[in-house]
This record gives structure tokens, sequence and C-alpha cells, in this order.
């Protein structure tokens, strides 16, 4: 799937690399578990419990966006059954 000039998986790393580059120490100890997009592009970001509202103010400020979205503090945004594992980086 591409996104604009974006692959999925570009998408991707540059996602994980913005965030344990640029994002991680700032926004990690206050929001384990919350949901955090980042537009790929230009490196802001929202943090929300809930994914879909985190989604529409990223998209509302850059609406072509390529956004990341992942939960802070764990390897899988979603889970079935049971809770959530916080991961250590």
């Amino acid at each position: 799937m591409l996104h604009g000039k974006y692959s999925s998986d570009e998408v991707v790393r540059r996602g994980k690399a913005l965030y344990d580059r640029d994002i991680r120490l700032k926004v990690e100890a206050g929001n384990l578990g919350k949901v955090l997009v980042i537009d790929v592009e230009t490196g802001e970001y929202e943090i929300d419990e809930d994914e879909l509202n985190a989604a529409k103010r990223a998209k509302s400020r850059h609406p072509d966006g390529a956004l990341y979205m992942m939960r802070i503090g764990s390897s899988a945004m979603y889970r079935l059954g049971g809770g959530f594992r916080v991961t250590q980086p």
C-alpha cells in the first residue's frame, strides 16, 4: 500500500526512527498504553487514549500526511484478550 510518496514499509521505518530518536524520551513516562500518531514527514505527533481522536487531530493539521500509529510502551497496537504488556527499550 502506498501513501503519497511512501510505501507502508517506509512509513513504519520512518515512524519508528522518529519515535526512537526524537519522541520517546518526551512522552513515554506519563503516557504508557496511550496511542501515539506520528506524521512521518513533519515529525509532529498526537497522543490520546483513543486512536481515532489522535488520528483526526493529526489529519486536521496535515490532511495528506503519512501517519504512523503505535501504542506507547507496547510492541503491539491491539490485543486479543488479556492486557497490554509494557516493554522496555
